[in-house]
């Protein structure tokens, strides 16, 4: 029983004291600001006045003790200066917010995430302990109308989702992640900083147009450096550039994760760095990697770090110089320098961070503060900022200090719109953050610079970069030149322009650096990615025949037309060579000459025919026939002529007709002689009578009657489908072959087809009467040039078939020209001979014989 009225009596206790001092208190320590300032409307401040805090351990007994802050961040302090400086200009203005004082409550996160939420819900709450009766619930209202800040974009994402629903305005002059502009997420976040979505896609577009397709990347390790990272891999994929690799660092890492880092860096083949990284981090890796020595890198970087003096004099070793990047575009706000720069009107009795501030500029300690153990230079309060060299009195980072102008500036021209401010503000209106962050959304104004301010949709400002470049100087510092300018807002081919200026690169070169994983593949190539590497690494295989490639990086070969084919770089498509056998050419010249000489040795056999017509051996076997079979023979040879020379719709038509009916006409007139032979040996026998049906006229009728028929085919062929000029393109690849198609090739056959029957007819007749019983027994020279004849057509069939090109004209030349001379020479060769050399042979006698 007794715990129980312990119990009891501690909760009566704490009922009547409750009833005695009816508080809301805040729970937790009380946070308070660093810098402060009362007015009619206050505006907060988040910064990270220390970037760093000391370490302790937690031994879980007792309440942890507050963050002990270190490392003073001279920048931060800076930027809080600014936001000052505006609430100042704002109070002394006449046209703005007359009557009405800003005031300012400014509270320091060392850097911490954590205590970032925590300075937020005091600025939201406020410390005070406030008097209600009982029963009234603990609210009341903001205790700030808007709050400025967060520089980094994590810290800005942890206090924009706690005070998102209580709709109070955060204002960052800095925070830069591409995931801040969802409204359903962060819908009380503004900034005066352009999103990372552009960025991200400028820093992408730069590497493209430097031909970097084979870069590294480090990354800050939160949601400034992922979110960007991942905007810059995606559009990077777009453009064809590769990462070989991709690193996370933040500035607490441990030694052996930071030395991996190094290794990485070190094995690699890229010669590009992508840097997204705060300037907090990239402030430590230089640190790092200056021990190493890890120069002849080219650095692209960030707007957190490109133009960041800080970052340019912790780069001992020339690391970054070099570096080129995305920055802010220049500003100049009048009056602040000088404001900033303006220490000794600061109150350093009232507040002990001005003389932590004035410590750490002059490496110090104040006289009051003096201990008898501290070696330490002794400070007044009265030194001389002039000449002094620190990146306090650095005024680099402008662009920032005018995006928390611009930032100050937009909360004044919401609330002189809000209170109906003319000469004097209506201090009647209950002021409530989220009528205040509805007019923040829609102001639109200039500054006293000319800077136009708005916001869009998403609560960020347009998107403007210029394009900077580390470019050492003689004396060793570097200067931060623009080299060009990237404007979102414009189409997306003109929004990366880069200025004529020369830029300098790693090792101080003048040359552009290059790194690629594949050289590019010239054209005349295709690429051909390497097995399990990314698209950025491959091989460079040559075109096939007939293929093209004009572009450097061609991922595929393109066919040429039909009618032309790829040069020996094979980079163009050429007019393919027509090839037909013509008259200038060796072979066609020689054919050409073959063919005058049958027609004129025929020319001249006939003409000894002529003059010894009345001879023996002239008269023996029917001259007439042995003069149409000369006339026959002219005729081949030169229908031999029309097979040279350029195809055309006549050409074709007359070759293969005139051919055909030329060699009708040939075999029929051997035709007839050979059955002459035979009948005469008839019309030798007794009682024979057989050379009546066989006489001159019906010699006649038959070799009429044979070529008729040969005609008829040759009409029905060319008026069913007639041979016709075409242009071969497949037989051989980079040529056009010109050449007579057939046509029908039933006709083409059936005229050669018909030539073989009469042929070998023919043959067989004078196989037959070769060994009859004449003394010049004609049969026998039929024989042989019928033998030829039928050898070399037969043997013509497969050649011609698998004779490419004009090599297949060639051939059918060949064949008419071999089995015409055949003919000529077997059947009149020997009674030339007879006649001009053995003229005594040439008797009525010596050819009847016994």
């Amino acid at each position: 029983m007794e715990p129980g009225w312990t119990l009891l009596h501690l909760l009566l206790v704490a009922s009547f004291s409750q009833a005695e001092e009816p508080v809301c208190r805040r729970r937790g320590d009380p946070e308070d600001p660093r810098l402060s300032k009362d007015g009619d409307i206050i505006l907060g401040g988040i910064f990270s006045f220390h970037s760093n805090w000391k370490d302790r351990e937690n031994t879980y007994t007792h309440k942890p003790l507050p963050l002990e802050c270190i490392s003073f961040n001279f920048r931060e302090f800076q930027i809080s200066q600014v936001m000052r400086f505006a609430i100042e200009e704002i109070n002394n203005s006449t046209d703005l917010l007359p009557g009405i004082s800003l005031g300012y409550k400014m509270y320091d996160t060392c850097g911490s995430m954590a205590r970032s939420v925590k300075v937020a819900l005091a600025l939201a709450n406020g410390n005070e302990t406030v008097s209600v009766p009982s029963v009234a619930p603990c609210i009341g209202p903001a205790q700030v109308q808007a709050i400025m800040g967060e520089t980094s974009s994590s810290p800005c994402i942890a206090i924009a989702t706690v005070i998102g629903p209580f709709h109070i305005p955060l204002i960052s002059h800095s925070a830069s992640c591409a995931c801040l502009s969802d409204k359903t997420k962060y819908p009380s976040f503004l900034r005066t900083m352009p999103s990372d979505y552009y960025q991200s896609r400028a820093l992408a577009q730069l590497v493209k147009h430097f031909g970097w397709t084979w870069v590294g990347a480090v990354i800050t390790n939160d949601d400034y450096g992922n979110n960007g990272m991942a905007i810059f891999t995606e559009t990077a994929q777009q453009l064809g550039i590769c990462l070989e690799y991709s690193v996370f660092f933040y500035r607490t890492d441990p030694p052996n994760k930071i030395q991996n880092i190094i290794d990485i860096i070190k094995l690699s083949t890229s010669k590009v760095i992508v840097a997204f990284l705060s300037y907090f981090d990239m402030d430590v890796l230089m640190n790092k990697l200056s021990h190493h020595n890890l120069t002849g890198y080219q650095w692209v970087g960030t707007e957190s770090w490109i133009i960041d003096s800080q970052t340019a004099e912790m780069d001992k070793h020339h690391i970054l110089d070099g570096a080129v990047g995305l920055a802010i575009p220049k500003a100049h706000v009048s009056g602040v320098r000088e404001f900033i720069l303006d220490v000794k009107s600061l109150n350093f009795s009232g507040n002990d961070m001005f003389t932590e501030f004035w410590e750490a500029l002059f490496n110090c300690k104040f006289k009051q503060l003096k201990s008898s153990t501290d070696n330490q230079t002794e400070c007044t309060g009265n030194e001389d900022l002039s000449g002094l060299q620190h990146s306090f009195t650095d005024m680099s980072i402008m662009p920032i200090f005018n995006n928390i102008y611009k930032g100050v500036y937009a909360v004044a021209h919401a609330l002189h719109s809000i209170l109906g401010c003319n000469k004097t503000c209506n201090r009647k209106v209950q002021l409530d953050p989220f009528t205040i962050l509805q007019r923040i959304r829609k102001i639109h104004f200039w500054t006293k610079e000319g800077d136009e301010v708005y916001f869009n949709e998403n609560g960020d400002p347009p998107a403007k970069y210029d394009i900077i470049n580390w470019q050492p100087t003689e004396n060793g510092v570097v200067d931060f030149v623009t080299v060009g300018l990237y404007d979102a807002s414009l189409p997306a081919d003109k929004q990366l322009s880069l200025k004529n200026k020369s830029l300098v690169w790693a090792q101080n070169s003048k040359q552009v650096p290059v790194s690629v994983c594949s050289e590019k593949c010239p054209p005349g190539t295709r690429k051909v990615l390497q097995k399990g590497k990314p698209v950025c690494c491959y091989d460079c295989i040559r075109c096939a025949e007939g293929e093209i490639s004009n572009i450097t990086d061609s991922i595929t070969c393109v066919r040429c037309q039909p009618e032309f084919w790829s040069n020996q770089r094979r980079d163009d498509c050429v007019k393919k060579e027509t090839e037909f056998l013509s008259y200038e050419e060796i072979m066609g010249a020689l054919l050409t000459a073959a063919s005058l000489f049958g027609t004129c040795m025929t020319a001249v056999v006939a003409f000894i025919f002529f003059r010894h017509r009345k001879t023996p051996i002239v008269k023996a076997n029917n001259s007439e026939l042995s003069f149409l079979l000369l006339f026959s023979l002219t005729l081949c040879f030169l229908c031999s002529l029309t097979f040279i020379g350029r195809p055309s719709e006549w050409s074709c038509m007359l070759r293969h007709t005139a051919f055909g009916i030329t060699f009708v006409l040939c075999i029929s007139c051997v035709l007839g002689k050979t059955m002459v032979v035979l009948m005469a040996f008839k019309a030798s026998l007794p009682g024979s009578n057989v050379m009546k049906w066989f006489g001159p006229t019906q010699q006649r009728l038959s070799v009429l009657a044979f070529t008729l028929i040969q005609v008829v085919i040759c009409i029905l062929w060319l008026t069913v489908s007639p041979p016709f000029p075409f242009k071969n393109l497949k037989e051989i690849k980079d040529k056009i072959i010109l050449e007579c198609a057939l046509g029908s090739t039933v006709g083409f056959w059936a005229v050669l087809g018909y030539i073989g029957l009469l042929a070998s007819f023919c043959f067989i007749l004078a196989f037959l009467a070769r060994k009859l019983p004449d003394k010049f027994n004609e049969a026998k020279f039929i024989t042989f040039s019928m033998l030829i004849f039928c050898a070399v057509w037969i043997t013509f069939i497969p050649a011609y078939v698998s004779s490419p090109g004009k090599f297949s004209v060639a051939v059918e030349i060949f064949a008419i020209l071999a089995s015409s001379f055949g003919l000529l020479i077997c059947i009149f060769i020997p009674k030339c001979y007879i006649i001009l050399l053995k003229p005594e042979k040439n008797t009525k006698k010596n050819m009847m014989g016994k």
